[in-house]
């Protein structure tokens, strides 16, 4: 694989989602990725809908075209053959509990002896150190103590019916990437001092950094009737000429905002008008001016003619689409905004494409996702090891096989038998 990042190895021992979209990303961008993967294998694996070979989706969105090595730390030897190669590492990912990789003596302190350029990154809940470095982590719940869910929660108020949390894990997604950002920090300290250094990561000051409005809460800011700026606070759904539900990125209820969208519509008048003049007014009458703002957009034929109108305003509109529909768009060939791997079980995945662009050359296509423990025989090769030792090794459990492959076959089978017993007989 070609890219930026050509000739970095990167050791993987991270699991789920953080660590995994971390070292994909970089891999994205030409380093080379091998996972460390434990017995009992990435939980992910096990991400429905999974095939018998152990694949599913989940994992291969995350994992795709890293060389896998499934070993049991547990062992002597396999913790030899990490050692070995973290010795060869540019960089090292992982994602357990503070203190886990030490217990293996796979920490900090004990690779950076051995290889002082390492870039070691951890990613964990609440950083390697302090009162909270030990409490489980997963990205619903550290959303939840960072603000995060408090603030949606404040935004949707009465519209939900029962309180609700997002159903994406946002903070996994951005501790992953903010880890990238460490890795290409570090990297450039390495250029210029021969130094590889430790880097913790920490979810929970993630969320806060990447909070836009961390201010106002910080600050205990008074809005009063005005919404945030430059959020998704009262931004409204309305219909297009065709029936497409669209939003809108500006409020009608914030006074700057508000000013944007009479601008589109070409009414004046609606800024003298009682109803509107303030933030309350407007607040009080939101569900009479979105349908006068409605009515105007039905005056328009096409999304197109009214898209260039609101544009001309300053005022930026979106189509509500699935990611089948965006996937069918003409911007989305445009991009290749979307790639196929195999499955490993003569089908194919569609997965997302890249975000980037380089004007030098373009980037490589990933492999096919790693079946659990696939390339144990050809790195231990490539560290050395003859071939009875590599079957010493795999006799004595320091190397693994495809355990998720087993566990799948046999989950399937169960499924099969259960819908089996409920059929109806002929």
């Amino acid at each position: 694989m070609s890219g930026p990042l050509d000739g970095l190895k990167i050791i993987d021992f991270s699991r789920v989602l953080a660590g995994p979209l971390c070292t994909r990303t970089l891999q994205d961008l030409g380093a080379s990725v091998t996972k460390i993967e434990p017995p009992r294998s990435d939980v992910t694996r096990f991400a429905a809908p999974v095939n018998a070979n152990g694949m599913s989706g989940y994992y291969a969105q995350q994992n795709a075209g890293k060389k896998n090595m499934s070993i049991d730390l547990n062992i002597a030897e396999a913790r030899e053959i990490a050692l070995k190669l973290c010795e060869e590492a540019d960089i090292l990912v992982e994602n357990f509990r503070p203190g886990a990789l030490e217990a293996f003596g796979l920490g900090y302190k004990d690779l950076s002896a051995r290889n002082p350029r390492l870039i070691y990154v951890s990613l964990s809940g609440y950083g390697q150190a302090g009162p909270w470095k030990g409490r489980m982590a997963y990205a619903p719940t550290v959303q939840a103590e960072s603000g995060f869910t408090d603030n949606t929660l404040r935004h949707f108020g009465e519209n939900l019916s029962a309180p609700q949390t997002d159903p994406l894990s946002h903070a996994d997604v951005y501790t992953g990437l903010q880890g990238v950002i460490a890795v290409l920090s570090a990297l450039h300290h390495r250029d210029k001092t021969g130094e590889g250094q430790h880097v913790d990561v920490s979810m929970i000051a993630t969320m806060i950094a990447v909070n836009e409005r961390a201010h106002v809460d910080f600050n205990d800011l008074d809005l009063q009737d005005e919404p945030a700026i430059l959020g998704a606070t009262d931004g409204s759904f309305f219909l297009g000429p065709n029936d497409e539900t669209f939003v809108t990125a500006m409020s009608l209820v914030g006074t700057a905002t508000f000013r944007f969208v009479v601008a589109a519509m070409r009414r004046p008048d609606l800024m003298s008008d009682p109803r509107f003049a303030t933030p309350s007014a407007r607040r009080v009458n939101l569900e009479a001016l979105k349908e006068i703002v409605q009515s105007w957009i039905w005056s328009f034929q096409d999304m197109a003619t009214l898209d260039a109108q609101f544009d001309e305003a300053k005022v930026a509109i979106g189509e509500i689409r699935s990611l089948a529909e965006v996937a069918e768009s003409e911007w989305a060939e445009y991009w290749d905004a979307t790639l196929e791997v195999p499955d490993r079980n003569g089908g194919q995945f569609i997965l997302p494409g890249r975000p980037w662009k380089f004007s030098t050359g373009e980037l490589g296509k990933p492999e096919q996702p790693a079946l659990q423990g696939e390339h144990n025989k050809e790195i231990c090769k490539e560290l050395g090891y003859s071939a009875a030792k590599i079957k010493s090794m795999e006799a004595s459990g320091a190397l693994v096989g495809n355990f998720a492959s087993v566990l799948s076959t046999m989950m399937l089978k169960a499924t099969q038998q259960q819908q089996a017993s409920k059929s109806p007989p002929e």
